[in-house]
């Protein structure tokens, strides 16, 4: 599924459509945080942040601008920033 419909999918209300991204990207998205935070915990953290941040709001992805994959990991990269400065 093209990161277009998964976004179409999701700006719909299609919880399936979280799960699908979640599926396809959840592992790589936890990792980042692992290396960035250096802990689980917080890793577990930011990617819920990072999923609700994308159910909340799908519309702040936009596909043409790069991968959803890209969006999510940036938003973990921020976010893990976040975490590691408390």
């Amino acid at each position: 599924m093209s990161d277009m419909d998964l976004c179409a999918r999701l700006t719909a209300g299609d919880l399936d459509a979280l799960a699908d991204a979640y599926d396809q990207h959840g592992a790589y998205v936890y990792g980042v945080a692992v290396k960035v935070t250096g802990s689980q915990a917080y890793a577990e953290e930011v990617t819920q942040d990072v999923f609700t941040a994308l159910w909340e709001r799908p519309l702040s992805y936009d596909p043409s601008l790069g991968s959803l994959r890209g969006w999510l990991v940036s938003r973990a990269l921020h976010e893990s920033a976040l975490r590691t400065k408390v």
